[in-house]
Parts: structure tokens; sequence; C-alpha cells
């Protein structure tokens, strides 16, 4: 079996008050191999963005790593020393945050920038680093990149942003690229233009892309696979079309009904009621029992583990083998 390039495995985030510590991701675990692009999907507060910012090392106290290891193409990364990590970080994972303007320092030209990177991860020359820039610009679709590279981020449009910090997070070619809400902000035309953007690079470059967002409609145009978050944990995770189709945890169904079809069917949508616990609430066993038409006793006391089923990974007692279910 290939190696992933980032594998994840009981991933547990903490973060101390006075009063508590909470814990904000409990026991995550997945891969993402190369060139695959996994959707991470949930409501806001299910831990998505939180593990993102884990892989990359920028928990800041009071949060910390308390659980599991992180390991990028085979090498644990989790444990690195802040100089290491630093290396890490632009070189070999890169990262899209959602708001590209508060990415961009305003003060500096977007060639600056880029180039900068680019020097401080390789070898290249003040000219070759601008022309690399340049490159980088058109491949990700700035026209008349020559001109533009000259530019402050206030003089491009926002989807032009974006798509500077996608060039940014690339210009040292990653193996691994953390893209965090990436299209919230985009009007839909220029989403989907980030969209094709980003399944570009990982079939053009081999890139594993890590794509945090609470759109559906972009995990089912963008993604191989998706893990559906729930309060820190991940309640389902399988390949995109068997997910979206024919979900099986109770909150992944939630979901997917929460969607409106332009099959022209005259139904209401799926609410799923109450809203996602605070850290300092999380109800024992499994944590979406509260909001659970199907929950029994078992649900509010043990929390499920992962089991297979099928192609798809689901956290979720009513899915157990029959041997223990019938018990």
């Amino acid at each position: 079996m290939t190696q992933p390039v980032l594998s994840v495995r009981n991933l547990e985030v903490e973060f101390a008050t006075r009063r508590a510590t909470l814990r904000a991701i409990n026991g995550v675990s997945f891969d993402i191999a190369k060139g695959e692009v996994l959707g991470v999907v949930g409501e806001s507060g299910a831990g998505k963005s939180v593990t993102g910012l884990a892989v990359i090392g920028l928990i800041d106290p009071p949060g910390r790593i308390s659980g599991g290891q992180i390991e990028l193409s085979g090498t644990r990364i989790d444990q690195l020393p802040p100089e290491e990590i630093r290396r890490v970080r632009g070189k070999r994972i890169g990262m899209i945050f959602q708001d590209p303007l508060t990415s961009l320092n305003p003060l500096y030209r977007i060639g600056d920038q880029i180039i900068e990177t680019i020097r401080t991860h390789t070898s290249l020359s003040e000219s070759a680093a601008r022309q690399r820039a340049i490159d980088l610009l058109a491949e990700v679709g700035i026209p008349a990149p020559e001109k533009r590279i000259d530019g402050y981020p206030h003089e491009f449009s926002g989807g032009m942003r974006q798509r500077v910090v996608i060039a940014l997070a690339i210009c040292a070619e990653p193996e691994l690229i953390i893209a965090d809400e990436p299209t919230t902000a985009l009007d839909v035309s220029v989403q989907a233009q980030i969209i094709a953007l980003i399944k570009r690079l990982g079939r053009d470059h081999g890139t594993a892309v890590m794509l945090v967002t609470h759109d559906m409609g972009v995990i089912a145009e963008t993604c191989d696979r998706v893990a559906v978050m729930y309060s820190g944990r991940i309640a389902e995770i399988g390949p995109v079309q068997d997910v979206v189709r024919n979900p099986l945890h109770p909150y992944a169904k939630g979901l997917m009904g929460a969607i409106p079809t332009l099959a022209g069917e005259d139904k209401r949508l799926v609410q799923i009621p109450g809203s996602m616990p605070r850290l300092s609430a999380i109800p024992p066993g499994c944590p979406f029992n509260p909001r659970c038409a199907l929950a029994f006793d078992r649900c509010r006391v043990e929390r499920p583990e992962p089991v297979r089923h099928g192609a798809q990974s689901v956290a979720c007692h009513l899915f157990e083998p029959a041997k223990e279910t019938a018990a």
C-alpha cells in the first residue's frame, strides 16, 4: 500500500481555561494520499479548522496537541520544535486561509510577498524567484502577471486575491495544502473557478489537499473523499459519492437532507433540531445523541467507535456488528 502524504492518528487538541480543560478535537484519525482531495465538513464548531491548524502546527497557547500523532510522508511532525516546524510550513505544507485580504500584507506588493516565500524555502536567486512568481501567477489565472506582480492586495478583486494566496501556498511545491474555507467569501462564479483550480493542483502536481468547508456543494464538486465532523470527532468518512448519495450516520443524513435539489420534488427539507454543543457541555456517549431521532440508551452512555461499512467508516452504534448489537 502506498504511503499516505498525511497520516493523522487519534489526534487530540485541548484548550486550558480557568475553569476547565476543554477538548476541541477528540480521537480524530484519517489519511490523505498523494493527489487526493479530502473534504472536511460540518457545522461551525465541529473542529474542522482546528484540525487543519493542528496539522500545520499553528495551535497557539493555551491550546495544545495533547494526544495522537501527525505524520507527513512517514515523518512525525507534531513533536517538532518551533524552528523545525516553521521550515515545514510553506515548504512541505501550504495553507490557504478563508479571507485572502487578511492573509496578505497590505503594505507590500504581492510580488514581494511571493518572492520572499520562494527565497525562504528554496535556493533561487532574486531574479529567478521573481520569474517563478510570475509563472505562478499565470498558473493560477492572474491576467498579465508580469504587470500585476507589482500590484498591492487592495488593487485585486476578492477572487484574484484568493488566487494570489493559492500561488503563495504552492510556490515551494508543497506535498500537502490545507485549504480552510477558500471559497466562503466569493460569489458563485468565482467559487467554481477556485474549485477547478484546486482540483487541477492535485491532478497536475500530485499535491494532497485537505479542504475544510461547510458547503456540501463544494465538497461534492471537488473532493475524492469526505470526512463529516461533529463535536471534535469524525462521524463518517468515505468516498464522496457514497457519503453524498448514501450517508450512514444520522448527522450526515441530516446534512445531506438539508440540501435542496433540482428534481422538483415537493417535500420539506430535513431540519436537524438543536445546535452543536459547547465544548464545556459535550454530552456523554455519542455527542450527537441529544439531536438524534434514532438514539437509544447505549448512545447516551457509550461513545461509538468507527466501524467499516463497505467503503465508508461510521462512528454509530446502529452500524456495529450484528453479534454485538444483538447481545
